[in-house]
This record gives C-alpha cells, structure tokens and sequence, in this order.
C-alpha cells in the first residue's frame, strides 16, 4: 500500500540533499509522490534526485537557499510547472550557528532565523496561494525540533527560529481549516551528524553512518535513524491524515509523542489585586508552579 499511499501527488521538500530531508524526499517518492528536491549543494540535490529516479520514483533539484518570496515562488512554480500541481509542502531546510548569547553575532542570528524561520514562512506562505487556486486542499509540514520546546545550550538562534514555526503552525492550522489545508509540525529526533556534538552522542552517530544497528535502548528514547522519521511525514501528507492538523509530533526511533499546546499549568487570585509583597510571598512560599525547562539527558 506504501507504494501508492500519494499516487498523483506532488511535493516540495526543502533542505532535501542531506540527512532527514533527503530521507523525507525518498519516502515520499517512495510513496508514490512526484517531489522537488531542493538544496542549496547542487551535487546533493542532484544525487537525492538520481537515487529516487533510479528506484522508479521521480524527482527533480531547484537549488537555491530558502529564506526570500524569489525562492519560495520560484519553488511552486517549478512544482507546477514540472509536474503540473503541489500538494505537500515540507520545510525542513535551515542553517546552524552554535554559539552561547554572549558569542552570537548579528550576523550568526540572522543567517539561522533567516533560513529556518523566514524560509518556513515565505515557503509556507507560497504553498498555500497554489492550495486555494488549486481548490483541492493540501498539507503543510514545519519542522520544529525539541530545542523549539525545551532549553537547548548554545542554540540560541535555532531554539528561537524552532520555537516560533511551531507558534506559527497553530496559527497557519486555524486560518487554513476553511481551505482543507493541514498544518503540522514534526519535531524528530535522528542521529545525524547534527547531534554529533552532544556528549555521548557522536559514537551513536558513527555507528549509524557504518550501517550499524542501534541498541534498542537507545531507540526507545526516540534516537533511530532518518528513515525512522520519514513514515510520519509520509501519512501526514496523505489523504489518512485529513482531521489531523494543529499538532506538534515528536518521532524518533521507536518512538512517538505528542507536544502539548502552551497553557497555564496554575493561577491563583489576590482580592484587590496584587502587590509586589503579595507577589513575593507567592513565589517564596512554594506556591506557583514554576516548571522545569532543562530537559533530563536524551529527553526528547
């Protein structure tokens, strides 16, 4: 049934030459879907395209860095023009600059948020105008990332960009619905060489690039490969996943979760209103319920 599961339909998945787009791109052809791959390496794009034609998929590259409107319409209409409608849009390309606050440049700021965050919207944004003129529907799928969710040392900028696509997926959910247009987020969890820097992590990593199986321990806690992730995007983008929309999805190894939508975890009332004494003898007498926002190790 995977084979057919998006037969006639068409998608863009954007940062696809590499790591999980690629694997993204090759699940959905897979699946029966006609995809653009697009990349900012040439070679790359190139090489995801020649690896799903050559298993009976099909598939062509636009190469150029997401971020600008240029890019994002340049993308539909390549879709359009290539293989005559879009579908599914996945807007998983984005840059990485690593640095604590104190060591993040303007210029390190605006070349993550830029890519992740702008490059979501604008794709998105374009994605949606072919939806409506199409009449037909169609499914976006953001890619959040558990930095979005949770503290992440030294990402200030990605944890930033992360954490408002998912903001924005609630909000794109709720104006899209009357359309029949789906609006998800995935925040997966892969060992790519993305995470190769977190302790521990790297020699996961390396056995994954040997071919190597992964403890089953380890794929509990949601760390697998890229291919783990990419059935979820698969039914997400089909027809099976119509009255699913709104969501953020975490997936990784064995596992699936669900993010919750922010919400106060208590209140309390003070007659006449609140004073900083009164205000004081909340927080120091144990009575707000302040949560924890540093993630246990492997906590995805």
């Amino acid at each position: 049934m995977e084979g057919t599961f998006l037969n006639g339909r068409v998608a863009i998945v954007t940062g696809a030459g590499r790591g999980l787009g690629r694997s993204y791109a090759h699940a959905l052809a897979a699946a029966g879907a006609a995809v653009v791959i697009n990349d900012l390496d040439g070679d790359v794009a190139e090489a995801c395209v020649e690896s799903i034609i050559s298993r009976g998929g099909r598939a062509v590259a636009e190469v150029a860095p997401v971020g600008s409107s240029r890019v994002a319409d340049q993308l539909v209409h390549r879709a359009r023009s290539e293989f005559g409608r879009l579908d599914i849009m996945v807007t998983n390309a984005g840059a990485l600059r690593d640095k604590t606050l104190r060591n993040t440049s303007d210029e390190d700021f605006d070349l993550v948020v830029n890519s992740h965050l702008r490059g979501t919207f604008t794709c998105g944004r374009a994605a949606v105008e072919a939806f409506r003129e199409q009449r037909e529907g169609g499914r976006l799928i953001l890619v959040g990332s558990p930095a979005g969710q949770r503290a992440s040392f030294g990402q200030t900028a990605y944890s930033a960009s992360k954490g408002a696509i998912v903001a924005m997926m609630r909000t794109w959910a709720a104006e899209c619905r009357k359309i029949d247009v789906t609006v998800n987020a995935i925040i997966p969890t892969a060992l790519t060489r993305m995470v190769a820097t977190i302790p521990g992590l790297a020699p996961l990593v390396e056995q994954v690039e040997r071919g190597e199986p992964i403890d089953p321990k380890i794929r509990r806690v949601g760390l697998g490969t890229p291919d783990d992730v990419a059935p979820l995007v698969v039914w997400l983008a089909s027809s099976r996943a119509a009255a699913v929309t709104g969501q953020a999805i975490a997936v990784g190894g064995d596992r699936i979760g669900f993010w919750t939508h922010p919400s106060e975890t208590g209140y309390h009332y003070h007659d006449g209103g609140w004073s900083v004494p009164s205000i004081d003898e909340l927080f120091t007498s144990s009575g707000a319920e302040l949560q924890d926002y540093m993630p246990s190790p492997l906590d995805f």
